[in-house]
């Protein structure tokens, strides 16, 4: 994603784009569950994932932003294709809309 980099918030893997976090990738050490969090803001895609098991709103009251933890290690977990529609929506939701232009022209 333009302009994208991986960073280590609070002991966690993040890709962050302009500073902000578009997608939370779990501990490298093991301590949690394999998972990601991702920021759906269109209500139907929203939906859907907390339609499958071990996906809920995310904690520290990020779920109430459209925010939602996604367990991947849960038998039903969703597709890789799917996750990826999800990352980029998420990346849409917090990248500055220049950002945004040049990843549509890809």
């Amino acid at each position: 994603m333009p302009g994208a980099v991986e960073e280590f918030p609070w002991g966690e893997s993040a890709a962050k784009v302009s500073k902000k976090v578009f997608v939370f990738l779990g501990m490298a050490d093991g301590s949690y569950p394999m998972g990601m969090t991702v920021k759906l803001t269109d209500p139907e895609a929203h939906a859907h994932a907390l339609s499958f098991p071990g996906v809920e709103p995310a904690g520290y009251g990020l779920g109430k932003a459209g925010w939602v933890r996604i367990a991947l290690a849960e038998k039903g977990a969703p597709a890789a294709e799917l996750l990826c529609d999800w990352v980029e929506e998420s990346y849409r939701a917090i990248a500055p809309k220049k950002q945004v232009a040049e990843l549509d022209a890809r």
